[in-house]
């Protein structure tokens, strides 16, 4: 055993202030520092204009030829991103240009599932003290927007999906926080209701209880968000000018007529880079998800390569591809640009802060936390250079609302990527059918993006 060297706390002294504060201001190349920090932002003094500049948004291969969409203020990414890539299929089977799901519609069934699904995930857990770190990291996470690409699986086969006109945008789908902080509020209230009738053998009130709190959300739901259709009347505009009546459609039936892949043969790919999680396993996080009954979120780990190899092919193929990254880092918003070495950091403070994917994600400093999807690759004699993303943050910044991202970056901040099972090496797909590891609640790669 490892013998535990213990160390004198040792707290900070006013000599210790007063010989920092001497050394910083003796140093010129501090104080010149100081003086541009406090008048610009530090990302314009960190930030390498040359490879910024140098980076080309022009791909040698490109599939989108519409315009973007837009979460607005809303954590909606990851079903723009899923709808994005379906109305790509769709628009070809309507044969226009510009076309859009309804957001909001399938928002709206999320979010009444989610919150029927914590009540489960309470129910599950009266056996812990409420301080219990599950209890406590469930309660934290009630109800937010974020999700991952297996939930939008279970609201689109469960309710199908409709235009946007049948069920447009509404003041709080693009503004979610107040809706939200709602939701939570009730719900908390919910869960220790249910919690004291479970612990009481109170069968008939927990049923009551819940029945009236399902109630309850989907009454703030239909008021914030509008009551969705269960059939509505298509009819449309071609590009070729031809008008189309269709009838009366069902969600379900739209769904099924207007897109051109199936749901059940895709499969998430995650690259989580820690030792004790191989790749070619498969990999799943305790309480993840938002439909009581449907199938747990599942990933299975790859080597980033073969994401990145997988996806590309993809997109050669005229598929675009959803993906999950962290977003923020190294990134020009404005410009639209991803490059790992964007900025430096570590130059401008004169301090070590470089950490590797594993070490970022061990720490906390990395996860995913957002969802776009890939419609563009530039490969140059068969070396893949960098990639398209169409985002869902309006067309103000980048490429009208694309964005170009470095393949460097791809490699460290990429966290997922969806393909189709066929891409998959035989003994990948038959790895799907193992076991997965069961990872806890609170693990990085149950971030929601």
């Amino acid at each position: 055993m490892t013998a535990i060297t213990h160390v004198t706390a040792a707290a900070l002294t006013p000599g210790q202030l007063a010989e920092l504060h001497k050394s910083f201001a003796a140093d010129s190349v501090l104080k010149r520092t100081q003086n541009a920090i406090a008048r610009v932002s530090v990302d314009d003094i960190a930030i390498d204009h040359q490879l910024a500049t140098a980076l080309s948004t022009t791909v040698s291969n490109r599939i989108d030829d519409w315009k973007v969409t837009n979460q607005k203020k809303s954590g909606r990414c990851w079903l723009f991103a899923a709808l994005n890539l379906l109305r790509a299929g769709a628009k070809e089977v309507l044969d226009v240009k510009e076309f859009e799901f309804s957001q909001n519609y399938a928002m709206y069934f999320d979010k009444l599932e989610r919150a029927n699904y914590f009540l489960e995930s309470v129910l599950e857990t009266t056996d812990r003290p409420e301080d219990d770190r599950l209890v406590s990291y469930l309660l934290q996470s009630v109800m937010g927007d974020g999700g991952q690409w297996d939930m939008a699986v279970n609201i689109f086969s469960k309710y199908g999906a409709v235009p946007k006109a049948a069920m447009p945008e509404t003041e709080s789908s693009s503004n979610t926080g107040r809706m939200n902080a709602v939701l939570c509020l009730l719900l908390r209230r919910g869960a220790r209701e249910l919690r004291e009738l479970r612990i009481n053998g109170d069968g008939a009130g927990e049923e009551q209880a819940r029945d009236r709190i399902i109630t309850e959300v989907h009454r703030v739901l239909t008021l914030h968000l509008g009551t969705p259709p269960t059939q509505f009347e298509w009819e449309y505009t071609d590009d070729k000018k031809v008008f189309h009546r269709e009838g009366v459609l069902t969600p379900q039936e739209f769904l099924a007529k207007y897109t051109t892949i199936k749901l059940e043969d895709y499969v998430c790919l995650v690259d989580d880079p820690r030792a004790e999680h191989p790749k070619g396993g498969t990999l799943t996080v305790e309480h993840l998800g938002n439909v009581v009954g449907a199938p747990p979120v599942l990933y299975l780990n790859v080597d980033i390569e073969l994401a990145k190899r997988l996806a590309k092919e993809a997109i050669l193929d005229g598929e675009p591809v959803w993906f999950g990254c962290d977003v923020g880092p190294q990134m020009v918003r404005k410009d639209g640009i991803w490059d790992a070495r964007l900025y430096d950091y570590a130059g401008l403070y004169g301090a070590e802060l470089a950490m590797d994917k594993e070490a970022r994600v061990r720490f906390g400093e990395s996860a995913m936390t957002h969802a776009m999807l890939l419609t563009g690759v530039d490969v140059l004699d068969g070396e893949t250079r960098r990639w398209r993303v169409e985002n869902s943050w309006g067309d103000e910044n980048g490429d009208q609302g694309f964005y170009t991202m470095a393949d460097n970056w791809f490699d460290e901040y990429v966290f997922e990527v969806v393909v189709n099972k066929a891409r998959l090496t035989a003994e990948l797909r038959q790895a799907l059918a193992a076991d997965p590891i069961m990872l806890p609640a609170w693990d990085p790669m149950g971030a929601l993006a």
